[in-house]
């Protein structure tokens, strides 16, 4: 398969999961996009941004938003993690977020959520539905891969911080954040 994200947004936007070696590509370039930024994602403005959080894989919900806040890349989004589990659609809401982050890097920022950890989506939900959807875990262990690697707070013109669920109070500085290690964060880990 060929790495087309146009054709992917619109089989996504009618429910329709992809196939697992389109989600394998797009895991795949999406991984490369986040490794280019830092743990830090700088937003500036003038923006038109929506900023949303916890999706839990509401597709209808995640389409109503984007109706609502405008289409990217019209409209520049922020995404505050906790986009799988809790629902029956992760696996068209997740490649749609990671999708539009690969067709607009600059217009899309996908933060790292408690939800976003392997030891997390093989309880929640999201490992049963690769299983159900997919037959295997081969698209579960390409979405962790991606995931691993999201922003961890998002920072809007240096003022504004955007972070999942709060920050521990051993962190004090934005340099501590910087320094991070993405891949995997532990469940003890000051973010």
């Amino acid at each position: 398969m060929a790495y087309d994200p146009d054709k992917w947004i619109a089989q996504l936007m009618d429910c329709q999961h992809l196939p697992e070696q389109d989600t394998k590509i797009l895991c795949d370039n999406v991984q490369a996009i986040l490794l280019e930024e830092s743990n830090i994602h700088p937003v500036s403005t003038p923006i038109t941004t929506g900023i949303c959080g916890d999706i839990h894989s509401q597709f209808w919900d995640l389409l109503e938003l984007l109706r609502k806040g405008g289409s990217v890349p019209e409209t520049s989004y922020i995404f505050m993690g906790d986009f799988v589990d809790w629902g029956h659609y992760s696996l068209e809401t997740v490649p749609l977020l990671l999708t539009l982050k690969a067709r607009y890097p600059n217009k899309v920022t996908l933060l790292r959520g408690n939800h976003e950890s392997r030891q997390v989506v093989r309880v929640y939900g999201f490992y049963d539905e690769c299983q159900q959807k997919y037959g295997n875990a081969a698209v579960r262990k390409a979405c962790c891969s991606v995931l691993d690697y999201l922003n961890l707070p998002a920072i809007i013109e240096g003022e504004t911080l955007c972070v999942h669920g709060g920050l521990s109070p051993d962190i004090r500085t934005l340099h501590q954040i910087h320094v991070l290690s993405r891949a995997e964060i532990p469940h003890k880990d000051p973010m």
